[in-house]
């Protein structure tokens, strides 16, 4: 009897065509993202506005070392809500300027639409565009713009006024103890760190600390 030469099936492998690969998310979708976390975070942690309003608290300082004083030490305990004031006059102030309002929406929905809709890779004439130069291209474009159009002279004019109202409110509020920053607390917000998380941390007291998100940044 003869043996039977057996023979094992070939597995075929089928190359898939055609399936367009994810695009990775870019830097500034992570960064845009990460700044909605930390923005989030940063609201939990604002003082009541009746407190920081309450005419009760007012007083007029002694000297210009009792105004620096309270100043630090108001801008440490409102911190968040001294940024919100800051936001509030900027938006006044484009307001009452519609065409800075008109230059600032282009510019917005420009990015806005590059980083935070498009998912796809861009594509312009046949050329295909990385992230990196879709930033650069936006940067070189959204500058300029924002020069000529007469932007930059309404958010200077703002924050002059905001730093005013920011500067007079904490040189007149008088602290109580619950404003008092522990030592350690204190010259972490004042120590040589970036300003925006130096801005938004607050303390860790009356308030309570801001949630874990904002620690992992």
């Amino acid at each position: 009897m003869e043996p039977v030469a057996t023979v094992s099936p070939a597995v075929a492998t089928i190359p898939v065509t055609g399936v367009a690969s994810p695009v990775p998310p870019s830097a500034a979708r992570q960064l845009f993202s990460r700044g909605q976390e930390i923005v989030g975070a940063a609201l939990m942690n604002k003082r009541p506005w009746s407190e920081m309003v309450d005419r009760s608290t007012f007083a007029k300082p002694e000297s210009l070392k009792d105004a620096m004083s309270r100043l630090h030490k108001n801008l440490n305990y409102f911190r968040i809500n001294y940024g919100i004031l800051m936001l509030v006059v900027v938006a006044l102030s484009l307001l009452v300027n519609p065409s800075s309002i008109f230059f600032i929406a282009l510019v917005l929905a420009g990015w806005t639409y590059l980083f935070l809709v498009r998912k796809e890779p861009l594509i312009v004439f046949g050329r295909t565009f990385s992230e990196r130069e879709v930033v650069l291209s936006m940067t070189g474009i959204s500058i300029p713009f924002i020069v000529f159009s007469g932007i930059v002279n309404v958010l200077l004019s703002a924050g002059l006024i905001g730093l005013f109202l920011i500067a007079a409110h904490g040189a007149f509020k008088v602290p109580d103890d619950l404003f008092l920053l522990d030592d350690d607390q204190e010259a972490a917000a004042s120590s040589g760190g970036s300003f925006f998380p130096a801005f938004f941390l607050g303390s860790t007291g009356a308030a309570g600390s801001l949630p874990v998100a904002m620690s992992r940044v």
